[in-house]
């Protein structure tokens, strides 16, 4: 988090320094603000550290050294309050409302994701069930889901005891639990696993979720030679 943001000081510096038709050395911000120079010098370098404020050297128009002036980085401040579940909740209750479709879609993108985050290992490798087993767990865990493997070296089910997306899982969980499910199987595709997620259980356990594996159709292993 931006310290711009905890510090009200430093807010203060920027906000200054963005009201300003020209870039300000240390002295004209601390006249502004009714404060010590060495408190804004302070506050400039950790600005500039956090890449909010750049440095310029200003040449003198007659004898003198050199100043250093302050200008805010250019581009929409990036230290606001981000609203990404808000985000969610309306794309997925747009897709909702697109009815019997809604699932397929879900679907469809996690399969999509599910590919993507993961490396396909170099033709003609094939993973072993072990070795998808702990992929697919280390994915899982990577995104947040605190995965349990369970059923031996081959896991055959995955408690997953956290989900990143509660409580839109809650909320639209015919959408988002169908994705986590295609998610874990474009990444067995990818990886050429002989193992695929059949079906996951939500909330199946008072404080888990339960993913099952099973091997893979004969079919699954003829798509990826």
């Amino acid at each position: 988090m931006s310290t711009a943001r905890t510090s009200p000081r430093r807010r203060q510096v920027l906000d200054v320094l963005r009201a300003a038709a020209s870039p300000l050395g240390v002295t004209e911000t601390a006249e502004r603000i009714g404060v010590h120079p060495n408190t804004v010098r302070f506050h400039l370098d950790a600005l500039v550290g956090e890449g909010l404020v750049e440095p310029h050297v200003q040449e003198p128009s007659g004898p003198g050294r050199p100043r250093t002036v302050y200008a805010p980085r250019p581009g929409m401040d990036r230290g606001g309050v981000r609203g990404y579940q808000l985000l969610a909740q309306m794309l997925l209750s747009r897709l909702a409302a697109t009815g019997s479709e809604a699932r397929s879609a879900a679907m469809e993108a996690g399969r999509a994701w599910g590919r993507f985050l993961v490396e396909s290992p170099p033709p003609p490798q094939q993973s072993t069930p072990e070795e998808s087993a702990a992929r697919l767990v280390a994915l899982l865990d990577e995104l947040g889901f605190a995965p349990e493997p369970q059923g031996g070296p081959v896991s055959t089910r995955i408690r997953l005891r956290h989900c990143p997306f509660l409580e839109l899982a809650e909320e639209y969980g015919q959408l988002v639990c169908p994705l986590h499910l295609a998610l874990m199987q474009g990444a067995l595709a990818e990886l050429r696993a002989p193992l695929t997620a059949t079906d996951l259980e939500p909330f199946a356990e008072p404080h888990a979720c339960l993913a099952h594996l099973a091997p893979a159709p004969e079919q699954t292993a003829e798509r990826h030679p």
